[in-house]
C-alpha cells in the first residue's frame, strides 16, 4: 500500500474519462448510488478507502495553496 503523494498520470486522467466500460455503464443507467460501491465490489472498496486514506493528490495540494 502506497502512502504520501500520488504520482500524476495524465494518460491514466485521460482513459479513465474515456474508456468504453464507463460510457456503456453511465448510459444504460447501470451507475449505483454515490457511497454504495461496498454493494458492487466490497473488496475494491476497502482498498480504495484505505488508498484514498493514506495518499493525497500533489494537483489538490497545489490548489489549496494557490487559492
Amino acid at each position: 500500500m502506497k502512502i504520501g503523494p500520488r504520482k500524476p498520470s495524465i494518460r491514466k486522467r485521460i482513459s479513465a474519462r474515456t474508456s468504453l466500460k464507463r460510457q456503456i455503464v453511465h448510459r444504460a443507467g447501470l451507475k449505483m448510488p454515490r457511497g454504495y460501491g461496498w454493494v458492487r465490489n466490497p473488496k475494491k472498496y476497502v482498498y480504495n478507502k484505505v488508498y484514498n486514506k493514506t495518499t493525497f493528490d500533489i494537483f489538490k495540494v497545489l490548489k489549496k495553496l494557490f487559492k
